[in-house]
């Protein structure tokens, strides 16, 4: 198989689950002591998340497009950004290579399609559930995007960044988050998209009547499947 590249970090908790997904799956591919071609650059979540909030994108797709470029001098054939909020940066970071950057987004409005739903929730960071650019991916394949209300966005979004980028995970966080679902199914979803990377870890499908999409999986098994790719 080709060689994947990891831009990581963002947080530390999703890499992990990022890696984990890519070795359960060259496992099952090629057999029980087989794993996945990896090569990971892990960026400073502190900075990132600093220059977030400053609202400094500028400097997001210096740091994005440099990790980029490292990943194929080091020679990816391939790269994931680990974050579905920094998917804001994949156009700079396509630019500074000529490897293919796999969109979370895109990965994931196929599986949606391939469900046939048209009208699907969005969680995730307030930059991703406010920002356009998540909705306009999903939009181009015929997928509408309901968030929740402006209360709900700030629970998700505080949950993430002090408790799911930490590795903790809260009863009381996960009863809120499935609320919050099952209010966007009252309101016509059809399904949800796990669109920050660290929520797999709260959600799971079992926790809800509506097909989740589990972004991280999503992504990372896309990837994978390009890597093993015969010409």
């Amino acid at each position: 198989m080709k060689t994947i590249g990891l831009i990581g970090g963002i947080t530390p908790q999703s890499t992990i689950l990022y890696y984990q997904v890519l070795n359960d799956l060259a496992s099952q591919k090629f057999g029980d002591n087989h794993s996945c071609k990896v090569i990971i650059n892990s960026v400073d979540f502190a900075e990132i998340s600093t220059h977030q909030k400053n609202n400094n994108w500028d400097e997001l797709d210096n740091i994005m497009a440099n990790a980029g470029k490292s990943l194929e001098n080091a020679g990816a054939s391939s790269i994931l950004i680990c974050a579905n909020t920094m998917h804001l940066c994949i156009d700079a970071v396509r630019k500074s290579v000529s490897i293919p950057v796999l969109h979370i987004a895109e990965a994931t409005a196929h599986q949606i399609v391939a469900k046939k739903l048209t009208k699907i929730a969005l969680l995730g960071t307030k930059y991703t559930m406010e920002k356009t650019f998540y909705k306009d991916v999903l939009s181009g394949f015929g997928i509408e995007t309901i968030i929740p209300n402006d209360e709900d966005r700030d629970i998700i979004h505080n949950v993430i960044y002090t408790e799911l980028s930490k590795g903790i995970l809260s009863a009381s966080s996960k009863k809120a988050y499935i609320n919050i679902i099952n209010t966007l199914q009252k309101e016509g979803a059809e399904g949800v998209i796990l669109g920050c990377t660290e929520i797999p870890l709260l959600i799971k499908q079992e926790d809800v009547t509506i097909p989740v999409f589990d972004t991280t999986t999503i992504h990372a098994t896309a990837a994978f499947n390009e890597a093993i790719k015969q010409k």
